[in-house]
């Protein structure tokens, strides 16, 4: 929103227009410092930020901080959409914020895998991670969310080796919990809820043309995060 609305400010264009590389040096340390300062309170080494945008706008990010790493969880389509499809029937007299409601189960599976949509949107991205850099690749670290389930101290390891930072031992069992962020937003139907340990959650039931339609239409995403492995 920042880049956008500098980039229509006729007042901003007018100073590139007289000496484009001060003022475009002023907007960069502008930038990185609106960045900065807004974690300027945190006492750690390094400072967690979630925001799956960020993946939709890496190099960005990279211009403003070069040492900006992204981690990216991966999970299950069709476990995404059951998820998403679950808490809708618990909140059904609520419409989604887009207004998915009113579409059959199939329908709105449809949407929501559109590009402009939930599982969509940041579906482009990673699709998108390919036709980048070998440098800005190697700052995005896909983490499978089955992987964090069934073994969550070997999945954080590799994570902190990645990361470059020490190893920092976890119980599965006793998580700290700190409060939510709003789930009024999105309708309740995407619940930001944290547990205070790690359980798989259940399985869930898809209709069989959904599921068909989502390996149809993200076939690339199963060979890169969840391959077969070929016949012999």
């Amino acid at each position: 929103m920042t880049r956008r609305s500098v980039s229509d400010d006729q007042f901003m264009l007018s100073q590139l227009d007289v000496q484009f590389d001060t003022t475009y040096g002023h907007l960069k340390t502008a930038m990185q410092g609106f960045l900065h300062g807004w974690h300027a309170g945190c006492s750690k080494p390094m400072v967690a930020d979630k925001n799956r945008a960020w993946l939709h706008c890496i190099e960005f990010l990279l211009a403003l901080d070069p040492e900006a790493k992204l981690l990216v969880s991966i999970r299950e389509l069709g476990q995404v959409y059951g998820s998403i499809e679950a808490q809708h029937q618990k909140t059904i007299l609520l419409d989604f914020i887009d207004h998915l409601a009113d579409f059959d189960r199939f329908g709105r599976a449809d949407q929501l895998f559109a590009k402009d949509k939930a599982i969509g949107a940041p579906l482009s991205s990673i699709q998108s991670v390919q036709d980048l850099p070998q440098a800005v690749k190697d700052r995005i670290f896909f983490v499978r969310f089955e992987d964090l389930m069934a073994k969550p101290a070997e999945t954080m390891v590799a994570v902190y080796k990645w990361l470059g930072v020490s190893e920092h031992k976890i119980d599965p069992k006793r998580l700290t919990v700190r409060p939510h962020e709003s789930d009024s937003h999105f309708r309740y139907k995407y619940l930001h809820r944290q547990q205070a340990k790690i359980a798989p959650p259940k399985v869930h039931q898809i209709p069989v043309r959904v599921q068909e339609l989502i390996k149809k239409a993200c076939g690339w995403y199963y060979e890169w995060f969840y391959p077969q492995p070929k016949a012999k």
